[in-house]
């Protein structure tokens, strides 16, 4: 399992990496793909945070953010929903100094239901909120990814990366949305926005809702996607996402019977 571990990123909420998973990270060799909610960004303080990345550091890990989005709308048409928005991702990218990851993971929150006919809307103000960020990674290391959610198709999403249009702000694929939720297929997502690509979210899904089963314990087609993403001599950054401890287990397992990381 260590030369799996050694290739990806594991993602783990920040308040069970500071409460008692950060030993475990250390001694297993865990890159971790830290993720942060309202609560985190409440309840723990300066100190707290910087103990967490110094350790993370002295370890040699390597480390990715993903950024709070329950609630959250980066294009809100509501200026003061907007507002609430910007200020919890402005506090997650100010930490970005402590930490110093690859990535941070970013949902741009586009659904057509939600948008109904307000596309240029949506995409004016999420213009706004990007481009008020992308300072706090202009100079680094760290990149904006940003992820699928409920978008169908690639094609709601490629015009907000066009119109922003920098080298800091790639697409993470997220397997298990696209499953659940998009209509187009894996070729279709990389076919257009490959050359942006930053970083995958591995987890798998029956196609009927975000499980995030261990691959191969749905139906996503992970062997095919890898073959194209080696066949367009792609480097994302690869993440797994697993919500337990069992399920990290058995999608480690799977990943290495399934050989899916081979020639990464």
């Amino acid at each position: 399992m260590r030369e799996i571990l050694k290739k990806i990123q594991v993602h783990i909420p920040f308040y069970r990496l500071r409460e008692n998973l950060l030993p475990m990270v250390i001694r297993e060799g865990i890159n971790p793909e830290v993720s942060f909610n309202h609560r985190d960004l409440e309840r723990y303080q300066a100190i707290d945070f910087k103990e967490t990345a110094d350790r993370l550091a002295d370890a040699g890990l390597s480390v990715t953010f993903h950024a709070p989005f329950l609630d959250l709308r980066p294009g809100a048409i509501d200026p003061k929903i907007r507002e609430v928005t910007v200020d919890r991702l402005r506090r997650v990218f100010e930490l970005l100094p402590l930490f110093r990851p690859r990535a941070i993971v970013c949902h741009p929150s586009f659904d057509e239901k939600y948008y109904v006919s307000g596309e240029r809307q949506w995409l004016a103000n999420s213009l706004e909120t990007w481009n008020g960020l992308i300072g706090y990674v202009k100079g680094t290391q760290t990149v904006i990814a940003m992820e699928n959610v409920y978008e169908q198709g690639p094609q709601q999403l490629r015009p907000l990366l066009d119109a922003l249009d920098s080298s800091r702000v790639r697409f993470c694929f997220d397997t298990g949305h696209a499953n659940a939720f998009g209509r187009a297929p894996y070729g279709e997502w990389l076919e257009t926005l490959g050359d942006r690509l930053g970083e995958i979210h591995i987890h798998d899904n029956d196609g009927t809702a975000d499980q995030h089963l261990p691959v191969g314990e749905g139906n996503f087609p992970f062997r095919e996607l890898m073959a194209l993403v080696r066949q367009k001599n792609l480097r994302p950054i690869l993440t797994i996402e697993s919500h337990s401890d069992t399920s990290l287990r058995r999608m480690l397992e799977n990943i290495r019977a399934m050989k899916l990381l081979e020639d990464f």
